[in-house]
């Protein structure tokens, strides 16, 4: 490109920048403390020099674009703050019943394959008194509507030809059995149907949802999800930090694959180890 049409091309792209801005060649001025003169000149054609570095820069930065946009080397208008906002971002993680945000996600990547690491019991295969136990004390008396929304969306989850991809560690099935940690007080018969409920689905539903149990002194993971190639979710507890951009993405997926390598039970010796679980319970008295 010769200096003329890049001149050319600069005074365009900085005048389209100002319109969507709402700037005027004065408040650009005042903005970036050039000359109005010198903003009029570039914006008039009357020169093929390109401004210095110098008010390229402030032009990009008062306008929020990016300079190479503004010159012709990029075809992506979006400054680095931008685009970096785009990549990665901060979403609120409500304590709901698979929220709407995730269930969004969830439905746009329909299709696609989903790991998922909880952050601990998956909502997904819960029975009901398990999760009128676990969400009543902070969603009260909308516990019901909760549960029946919950249900509703779960079931579209089961039927959307979704394939997921469950990683657990193992001491969270063994918490539970035992009523330790986060689930103490759970009660002892609500225990022992959700480990049924949980060995009856997974057998049901495989090949098209996989359970596998790692073990965390071993391998550690933080509650992610990757839905697909579209994105990763990690959960921080009342903020999701989403990822966008594909390497991000395959960086997460490959340490989920190295989760699943690692582990220590797959979704066929589940059953057997459920049922361990569930004969501890019945040694252990009330």
């Amino acid at each position: 490109m010769d200096k003329r049409a890049r001149s050319d091309l600069f005074r365009n792209r900085l005048q389209k920048a100002m319109d969507l801005k709402g700037d005027t060649q004065s408040s650009l001025a005042r903005k970036t403390g050039a000359d109005r003169s010198t903003l009029s000149q570039i914006l008039a054609g009357t020169t093929p020099r390109l401004p210095n570095g110098q008010l390229v820069a402030q032009c990009a930065n008062s306008l929020g674009v990016s300079a190479d946009w503004l010159l012709g080397l990029s075809d992506q208008p979006d400054s680095l703050e931008q685009i970096l906002e785009q990549a990665m971002t901060m979403v609120d993680a409500p304590r709901a019943l698979i929220d709407a945000q995730i269930f969004a996600w969830h439905q746009k990547a329909a299709g696609y394959k989903i790991r998922h690491v909880p952050s601990g019991l998956p909502d997904m295969v819960k029975i009901r008194s398990m999760l009128e136990w676990e969400y009543a004390p902070s969603l009260g008396h909308t516990i019901d509507l909760a549960i029946a929304s919950a249900e509703d969306r779960l079931n579209w989850m089961r039927q959307a030809q979704s394939d997921y991809e469950i990683a657990l560690p193992i001491h969270e099935l063994q918490a539970f059995a035992r009523a330790e940690g986060y689930y103490s007080g759970c009660p002892r018969q609500i225990r022992i149907e959700q480990l049924k409920h949980l060995a009856q689905l997974t057998a049901q539903l495989y090949p098209v949802m996989r359970f596998s149990l790692f073990d965390a002194r071993k391998i550690y993971s933080a509650p992610i999800t990757i839905f697909g190639p579209l994105r990763a979710v990690i959960y921080l507890g009342q903020k999701y930090l989403v990822f966008r951009v594909p390497d991000r993405i395959q960086a997460l997926s490959q340490h989920f694959d190295g989760l699943i390598r690692e582990a220590e039970i797959g979704t066929r010796e589940l059953p057997a180890f459920i049922g361990a679980l569930l004969q501890q319970i019945d040694a252990t008295p009330d």
